[in-house]
């Protein structure tokens, strides 16, 4: 069975962590949610989250590590030096690291991951990562780092980590439970 990890910090935006979180379920993945700031994680819009774990709990590999965005979710990330370790080893690893909105230029690339590589990020958060030209697009894949813009992108961005966890096949499969633009 394919693992997912998704890093949940305080200010994290829900609709960037839930709707992937939800379309890889559906997809057969087993999702745990880690908090990086506690057990109860409090997104952007004062939402809280009973997470599975906490970052000091963590242990085991996963197939993909996720990180949403939103403020001061994706800044409580980086300033936490599990997540970098984590991320940089899931990387040397080759395997997937998917980061959302601010989360790229705020996480990964700080944390020197987008090193040689393509990759998009909430407009305007590109300045956090000062001397990297983010696409426009909506979902950019370079080998085993994916990002997304926002959260208006939470549903492709899921959609592109099932085709790449499985196939392509297994990917409209869920699209199609959920209607998506059917």
């Amino acid at each position: 069975m394919k693992k997912a990890l998704f890093l949940l910090a305080d200010g994290f935006e829900e609709v960037e962590a839930i709707t992937p979180m939800d379309a890889l379920s559906r997809a057969g993945v087993d999702v745990t949610t880690c908090g990086v700031t506690g057990k109860i994680v409090k997104s952007a819009h004062n939402v809280s989250v009973d997470t599975d774990i906490t970052i000091d709990e963590l242990e085991g590999e996963f197939d993909l590590i996720y990180l949403p965005g939103g403020i001061p979710g994706s800044t409580n990330l980086k300033a936490n030096e599990k997540v970098c370790e984590l991320i940089k080893k899931q990387n040397e690893e080759n395997k997937l690291v998917a980061a959302i909105c601010a989360a790229p230029a705020v996480v990964l690339g700080p944390c020197g991951l987008l090193d040689g590589k393509n990759a998009t990020c909430y407009p305007g958060w590109g300045k956090e990562f000062p001397g990297f030209k983010f696409s426009d697009e909506g979902v950019v894949v370079d080998g085993n780092i994916v990002t997304a813009k926002a959260a208006g992108w939470a549903w492709e961005m899921g959609f592109a980590l099932i085709s790449l966890l499985f196939d392509e096949e297994k990917s409209v499969e869920v699209m199609n439970t959920v209607y998506y633009r059917i």
